[in-house]
Order: C-alpha cells, then structure tokens, then sequence
C-alpha cells in the first residue's frame, strides 16, 4: 500500500499564520469536528490499522519554538521552529487517516537543576550567565563550583553534592559529549513555556479524536541531577559511588521499535533530536541494525541550534544526520512521497 495515496485536505480551521501564536484550542468544536471528519473521509479507529505508524514528536513546545521564549530554535532562516510546525500540522492532517500513534515528548523543568545557573557560582558568589560551557578542569580548579546552599538536593550533603558534580562533568567529557551547557530557565512545569505550540496541540487533539488513539505524552527532564537531551536516556544514569540516579526508558524504546514506521520530528534538530535518535540507533545496533529502515526522519519540520555571532550547529547536525542515513534510517520531507508499505 502506497501511504501517500491517503492524501487529506487539511481542515479549514488550520491558520498558518496563527502557528507563532498562544491561544485556547476550541476542545469541544474540534472535537465535534474531528468526528465529522472522519465520517466524511471513512477514518477507521487506530486500532484497525494493519500496518501502524508512530509519530515522535520531541520537545515541540512554546519555549523552543515561539521567537518570544528562552530557547526559539531558529535554524538557519531565523524563524525555522515556526515554518517547521506549518510543515507539520499540514503533514499530521494530511495523514491523519494512517498515523496509528502520536507521541509527543515534553521537555519538564524545574528551577533547581544541574544545568541552571542557581545551581553554580564562582569564587564571588556570582552566577554563570545563560550559554556558559562548564568543562572539567573549570569544576577541578573550582573556577565553578555547586551553590553550598543547596546542600538539601541530595541529602543534606553538600560534599555528596561537589562529589556528583565533578562525576558529572567528568563523566560528559569521557563520554565524548557536549560540555555541560548552563541554560537559560526554560520549559519550566506550570510554566507557559511548558505547553506544546497551540496549533501543534490542535492538530493532535484532532488526531486523537478522529482516530480514536490516545496521545502518548512523554515528560523528560525534571531529575535534577542529570540532563535529558534524549527521551529514552538521561546523559549520566549514575552518581560517583555508582548509586543509579536515573534510567533509560525502556518501555517507551519497545514502543517505538515495535511500530511497522516510525516519522520523527521536533526541536532542536541538532540537540534533543539527534540525541533522541542516537540512543534509537543504539538500540537498534543491539537487536537488528535492519530495524533502521522504517525509521523516517522528516527533516523540514526540525532545525538545529543557530544563535548568530555565537554558536551554529547547522554542520553537526547535518553530519549527524547523514550518519543516521548511512545507517539505514530514511532522510525525507514532509512532502516527499515516503513511506511505501
């Protein structure tokens, strides 16, 4: 079966222009209209599907892609996380009568965190400002050390806390990892900053209801000892003394492996997507490297990090992607004619 011959007119109400925007979704008329939707066009419930397709969606939410928040992904145009999202409304209602399963990830913060300025301070008691890049020899000759009055985040224990610190960076630099990065506040729970791109959001309500499949959200993020780039693993799983303080997401890798396709989109192409992908391809590797084939990766509706005059990540990105290619994953776009089953 040729999926694209499933083609969908996208519904009237969808605004391109409002994609940028935060307002209320009309819950109860879309969900009036989903149901009208999928009469008008014979949508089956999900579970009738004979081949099923996931959708990951990661981090598509307010502070990565809304120019006004923390983190706006800019990519290389300047406005790259809104015209990813126009992209990929229009491909979720295109679609919407073969996407078996949507799965969007929510990037989950609170204030005190590894990665957050309140949690380091020089020898002046200051700060580091948004953006720092703290390697290991800047931890060992403490130029940055943990906040003593946060002693109470693991036990009481401020020497513990110096301790998994030092672990911390240490182990980043040993994996071949980026240095730990302080961010500026984002993506924090309660926060508006939290909530998925409203346009984004509609379209999945509508999937959900039109199909009958229940979105399967995935928080990431809220441990305040490590960094979840990945949905599927922290960056460091463990303390000094070998004490596990986080694990990798097992269940949701059997999910996404036991689907027949699997589309991935989102933010930001060059951070928490590649690595989202590369914990996927190590996964695959262990258990059948040919699993990679029905990985789609839809590379207009995803952009790398770009902030001009201080970092571009377009090329890593890029060199990232081309391996996950020579792997076997598939490089597409949300028009391409991909996905033949």
């Amino acid at each position: 079966m040729d999926l694209t011959q499933q083609f969908l007119n996208i519904p009237d109400f969808f605004t391109p222009d409002l994609v940028n925007t935060i307002y209320r979704v009309p819950y109860q008329e879309r969900a009036i209209a989903a149901q009208q939707w999928a009469q008008r066009y014979n949508i089956q419930p999900a579970n009738a599907d004979q081949k099923r397709i996931g959708l990951l969606l990661i981090d598509v939410q307010n502070t990565f892609c809304l120019p006004e928040f923390e983190l706006f992904v800019a990519g290389e145009s300047g406005m790259g996380a809104v015209e990813d999202n126009i992209r990929l409304c229009q491909l979720i209602y295109r679609n919407l009568g073969i996407i078996t399963e949507i799965i969007p990830t929510l990037d989950s913060h609170t204030a005190i965190q590894i990665f957050h300025p309140i949690f380091w301070v020089n020898k002046n008691g200051e700060h580091p400002q948004p953006l720092t890049m703290i390697d290991l020899a800047e931890v060992e000759t403490q130029i940055w050390q943990v906040n003593p009055k946060l002693d109470h985040v693991v036990d009481g224990d401020i020497e513990k806390l110096e301790q998994h610190a030092l672990h911390y960076v240490q182990k980043l630099s040993n994996d071949g990892k980026y240095p730990l990065t302080i961010w500026p506040y984002h993506s924090m729970l309660g926060g508006i900053g939290h909530s998925l791109v409203a346009a984004v959001e509609e379209a999945i309500f509508f999937h959900s209801i039109a199909r009958k499949s229940p979105t399967q959200f995935q928080l990431k993020g809220d441990n305040p000892l490590t960094e979840n780039y990945s949905v599927l693993s922290p960056e460091v799983l463990d303390t000094v003394n070998n004490q596990t303080i986080a694990q990798k997401n097992t269940k949701l890798i059997t999910q996404l492996l036991s689907f027949d396709a699997l589309w991935i989109a989102g933010q930001a192409k060059s951070h928490c997507v590649a690595w989202t992908i590369e914990n996927l391809l190590e996964e695959i590797v262990k258990i059948d490297p040919n699993l990679a084939q029905k990985v789609y990766l839809i590379e207009d509706c995803m952009s790398p990090v770009v902030i001009p005059g201080v970092i571009d990540f377009t090329e890593q990105a890029n060199r990232t992607f081309q391996r996950f290619a020579d792997a076997g994953m598939n490089l597409v776009k949300s028009s391409d004619s991909f996905c033949s089953l």
